[in-house]
Formats: structure tokens, C-alpha cells, sequence
């Protein structure tokens, strides 16, 4: 089963605006998508599962509603519009993260990507299931199973290769700010037989970011030159005026995807709008899923 979709990513709103922040943002998307000619199209919402990281988060990470809470208060605004989710599974036993997946698929989540402990501890740490084990752990119960892929990460092919044998049927990217998958996703498909699905992470920059630098710290990996370059287009992006961050972001796209279109991998799409939903981050995502798009694949 695959997804094949294009997908928003929607940030849980913070607790102290509730229920009135949460609707807004639902009006705001189905607002733009009119708009930009992307009515009907986006198939799901994206909501990740957020936890404390590290006090150095540009944004201060305030109390977040619960996922199932803020996708209760917004699925009946959006018809026909099905849930994807992270879940951090590292803090919770095992009978306890099966009743949280059982309330998650009951509410319309077609996808669960599995996620680890936050930058501040180490790989293993945490009393909880390790996202790995909960690939197979709960394979009866979550038919799409997604893995975070980073392709720019020191030892990723080994990493990514273990979460699919594991039983991974999905990877979702970091925001892609490089065509540096293409080449990762090539080397994958030369050296194993595993087609996940990949759900490809392009994610809209406003002039806010030059300021605040949300993204820039989101992507960080301190000492890889990959990524300082990712970090360097981002901060172009930022300082670059609308029509030329539109012609930037497409060239962008058509390299990744003329690159990785043939390569075997059924693909979905993944849009972030980091600062918030605006018209001017669909007007880009509708160049870009004008070019190619999973529905009209």
C-alpha cells in the first residue's frame, strides 16, 4: 500500500490558544489552497508529534496540544483530508505506545513515521520502545510505517537499510535544501532491494527566517559540509525577493525529482510552511506540483 499523496505539515498550535488557533490554521490552508488553484489537493495533513529539545530552539517550544486532540478539532474542517503523524515512541512501554497507535489509525491516521529521543540524549536512550523495534513491533496494527531520512547524515545508507529491513514501508525527509538525496536515493536503490515509499520534504523560506533562523537550526548538523551548504541556500532564500524564491525552489524540485523519478521509489510529496501557512508558500508549492505531482503522476 502506498500513500502516493501530497501532504502539509501542520504544527500542533500551543496549548494557551487551543481549539481557536487550531481552526484558524485549518480555514488558512483550505484559504490558500483556493487560492493558489490547489483545491481537492492535498490528500493529508502532517502533524508531528512535538517534545522538548534543545534550549537553544530559536522559538521557544511552549506546551503543544496533543496530536489527536488538534487533528479532533480540525478533521471535520477538512473533508476528504486524511491524517499523516510522527510519533515519539522512546517514552512509552509497549502496551501503552499499541493503545496510542490504536487511537491514532481509529482517527484517520494513514501513516505513522516513528521517531527517536530529542537532540539532547543519545540514540537508545529513553525507557521506551526504540523506533526501530516499533517497525516490526506493530506491523499488524500500522499498515504505513515511516522512518525520518536524512540524507545528508553521516552513515545513513546503513541507518536507512536496518529501518527497512526492520519494516519501515516509508521514509519522510528532513526539508530538502540540496539535491543531495538524488544521489543517496541512487546509491540505495544500486546496493538494496528495498522501495519504501519516499515522501520528499520541501519546505517554503520567508524573509522571517533571516531574522529568526527556525530552519537554519532544523537542519543543523554542526561539522558536515553537506549540510552547511543546505544552510547557505536557506539563508539566499530568505534574502531573495518572491519570484526569484520561486524560480530557486523549482530548479530545486525538477533536480530532485528528475532524479530521482526513475530510480523505482513510488513518491509523495511532503510540504512544509515552517512560519506558518501563507499565500505566498502555496504559490510557491503550486509551481512546483505543477512541474510534477503525485496525483497527476
Amino acid at each position: 500500500m502506498t500513500l502516493n499523496t501530497i501532504a502539509l505539515e501542520l504544527v500542533p498550535p500551543n496549548v494557551e490558544r487551543g481549539r481557536e488557533q487550531a481552526l484558524a490554521d485549518a480555514h488558512k490552508m483550505l484559504r490558500c489552497s483556493a487560492e493558489t488553484g490547489l483545491e481537492g489537493r492535498i490528500r493529508h495533513v502532517m502533524i508531528p508529534g512535538m517534545i522538548e529539545e534543545d534550549t537553544d530552539r530559536p522559538i521557544e517550544m511552549k506546551p503543544k496540544l496533543d496530536v489527536l486532540d488538534f487533528w479532533s478539532i480540525i478533521t471535520p474542517e477538512l473533508a476528504g483530508v486524511n491524517g499523516l503523524c510522527t510519533q515519539v515512541t522512546a517514552f512509552m512501554d509497549e502496551p501503552t505506545l499499541r493503545r496510542r497507535l490504536t487511537e491514532l489509525s481509529r482517527a484517520g491516521f494513514d501513516g505513522i513515521a516513528f521517531v527517536g529521543v530529542p537532540r539532547t540524549m543519545n540514540d537508545g536512550e529513553g525507557s521506551g520502545v526504540a523506533p526501530v523495534d516499533a517497525l516490526s513491533i506493530y506491523d499488524d496494527l500500522v499498515p504505513n510505517r515511516g522512518a525520518i531520512l536524512i540524507p545528508t547524515r553521516d552513515g545513513e545508507q546503513g541507518r536507512f537499510t536496518f529501518k527497512c529491513e526492520r519494516g519501515a514501508t516509508y521514509g519522510m525527509t528532513q526539508l530538502l535544501y540540496s539535491d543531495a538525496i538524488v544521489g543517496f536515493l541512487r546509491d540505495f536503490a544500486a546496493n538494496t532491494d528495498h522501495r519504501p515509499e519516499i515522501l520528499l520534504s520541501f519546505g517554503f523560506v520567508p524573509k522571517m527566517e533571516s531574522k529568526v533562523g527556525l530552519i537554519n537550526w532544523l537542519i543543523q548538523d554542526p561539522g558536515n559540509a553537506a549540510v552547511a551548504e543546505e544552510q547557505e541556500f536557506v539563508k539566499r532564500l530568505a534574502a531573495t525577493e518572491p519570484a526569484e524564491k520561486r524560480k530557486l525552489m523549482l530548479d530545486l524540485y525538477k533536480r530532485v525529482i528528475d532524479g530521482v523519478g526513475e530510480l523505482g521509489f513510488p513518491l509523495s510529496i511532503h510540504l512544509e510552511a515552517t512560519y506558518g501557512v501563507s499565500t505566498p508558500a502555496f504559490e510557491t508549492f503550486a509551481e512546483m506540483l505543477e512541474y510534477w505531482a503525485p496525483d497527476k503522476a
